[in-house]
């Protein structure tokens, strides 16, 4: 009886121990919609709930690659030589050895569509001389695009309970990342041979096979994250980017994923909000060397708003200013609303200089009038 007893709590505690659910099962995806072009976020849901994000790490990784190309420190051909940090690396690969030649555009392509955390090795060697330093400048990028929650911890994103991000600073990354025509190939490509055509690639993103408006980004999955995507695509002028953190299984983070960018490109329109310039009456000036002062609007951002919504703007001006004014000087705001959500704010500027009022400037005026 006892020995019965002794297998009973054996199998009870060996069913706890295989049936309880993982991190990424244990919570609901976190899911963001947002239009790249204007940064406007269309829906989210646990967007701002930090999260592991796994290998979508490696999209810092490639937007750190585009600012070095950018700043011309190399080009997509330019060839690179693999270091020591290659080696003995886990996890997905292209199988490069210390001393292997790779063009930088054939790293980009391994590292979005391979996975390749060796790619990634050697792209963080170039650009930091080494994998420490190309972390700090990692989170140094991310503070920069305003990615305040998030950390990493490696150019690969291996799982680590100290890396972390959120659905809105991956779709900030994203924003930054599309910035880039160039990275357009490596972002989009589904399927492709790399090393004179010895290692083939398969892009785990299959909407970039599917789906003719897809602009890529990368998928990813780990035991700690789930199943990741971060999708973007493009049509009638919107680019929407979808993100999708910690699915379940493989994929619902597609169906999605292409569910909030359909519902994107369906229920919203880009527009630039319109304001009559009849509204901008001189403003009013005290101790200067006019009695007023022109205003022009700052440049109008472009909004992505519901489909057929009307704009309402408000204007903020005070009843004078004191001179002197300086030219292009902030006097006011227009803030723009959709019903009661506000949707931006456009500064109110002086188009012209005014100085103030001195006894000499006071003099010439009134001779100026008598002799006039």
């Amino acid at each position: 009886m006892k020995q019965i007893s002794v297998i009973l709590c054996i199998l009870i505690f060996m069913r706890m121990l295989f049936c309880f659910p993982t991190h990424a099962e244990e919570q609901e995806a976190a899911l963001l919609l947002m239009e790249a072009n204007t940064g406007c976020i269309l829906s989210e849901d646990h967007a701002e709930e930090t999260r592991p994000v796994g290998s979508l790490a490696k999209l810092m990784t490639a937007y750190l690659t585009a600012k070095a190309i950018e700043e011309q420190k190399f080009t997509l051909d330019t060839v690179m030589t693999a270091g020591e940090s290659v080696s003995n690396m886990s996890g997905a690969v292209i199988w490069l050895k210390f001393g292997d030649l790779i063009t930088v555009r054939e790293l980009l392509l391994a590292l979005i569509a391979g996975n390749a955390n060796d790619a990634a090795a050697v792209l963080a060697d170039k650009i930091s001389g080494n994998a420490e330093n190309f972390v700090m400048d990692m989170n140094a990028a991310a503070f920069d695009l305003g990615m305040r929650s998030t950390r990493f911890t490696s150019p690969q994103g291996f799982d680590d309970e100290q890396a972390y991000s959120t659905a809105h600073d991956i779709g900030l990354l994203c924003c930054a990342i599309l910035q880039y025509d160039f990275l357009k190939e490596c972002l989009t490509t589904w399927r492709t041979f790399i090393l004179n055509n010895t290692v083939e690639l398969v892009n785990e993103n299959t909407l970039c096979r599917t789906w003719e408006n897809c602009r890529g980004l990368k998928a990813s999955h780990s035991p700690e994250c789930g199943y990741c995507l971060a999708a973007a695509a493009e049509q009638d002028g919107m680019l929407c980017i979808a993100i999708v953190l910690n699915c379940s299984d493989e994929d619902s983070r597609f169906t999605l994923a292409k569910k909030l960018l359909n519902a994107g490109f369906q229920r919203y329109q880009l527009t630039i909000p319109g304001f009559a310039e009849e509204f901008l009456r001189p403003l009013k000036i005290k101790g200067g060397t006019e009695s007023a002062v022109l205003l022009e609007l700052d440049i109008l951002p472009a909004l992505a708003v519901p489909a057929g919504s009307q704009l309402q703007a408000v204007m903020v001006l005070p009843d004078y200013i004191q001179a002197p004014v300086k030219r292009h000087q902030q006097v006011g705001t227009v803030y723009f609303y959709q019903e009661k959500t506000l949707l931006c704010s456009c500064a109110l500027l002086t188009a012209e200089e005014i100085p103030i009022m001195t006894f000499k400037s006071a003099c010439r005026r009134v001779i100026h009038f008598l002799f006039s």
